[in-house]
């Protein structure tokens, strides 16, 4: 497996981007964007995570490393 990226990256025919958002404290909050299909067949899952983080680097490395363990078993986000 590859080491989790905070830049979007392909894996077979999904596009896996992390994303971070600034929250009110000032901590990170993590999420990561999981689309597959093209044109009007595309379909986007957005999925977002409990912990804060201090940074928003740590807060991308998160969302990728969700983004290869949805990858892995995409029923444990169900």
């Amino acid at each position: 497996m590859k080491l989790p990226t905070t830049k979007p990256f392909m894996v077979g025919r999904y596009l896996i981007t992390p994303i971070f958002r600034i929250n009110e404290n000032g901590r990170f909050t993590a999420s990561v964007s999981i689309r597959s299909g093209q044109g009007s067949s595309t379909h986007c899952r957005i999925y977002s995570f409990e912990p804060e983080f201090v940074s928003s680097e740590k807060a991308l490395n998160h969302a990728a490393s969700q983004g290869h363990v949805w990858l892995s078993n995409p029923q444990a986000f169900a």
